[in-house]
């Protein structure tokens, strides 16, 4: 699967509807993010991203990472 521009972390595919990017599914672990942006968010890894977003108040993956938590020095 190839990237859709250049500025894309990662492979990400589109929805056949509109052509929008998939949002993330909340069931993915919380290490898989972890890895994927190297950083510690300090809970167990195979916590559900949907949990996460619960207890940090955030509406989005996207919404987290730009925040900054877990973010590592």
């Amino acid at each position: 699967m190839a990237k859709d521009d250049p500025s894309m972390r990662g492979n990400r595919s589109r929805n056949q509807t509109n052509g929008r990017l998939r949002d993330t599914r909340d069931d993915k672990h919380v290490g898989t993010l972890e890895e994927q942006y190297d950083r510690d968010f300090g809970v167990r890894s195979d916590m559900h991203v949907d949990t996460l977003l619960k207890q940090t108040g955030h509406s989005s993956v996207n919404k987290l990472i730009k925040s900054g938590i877990g973010k590592k020095e």
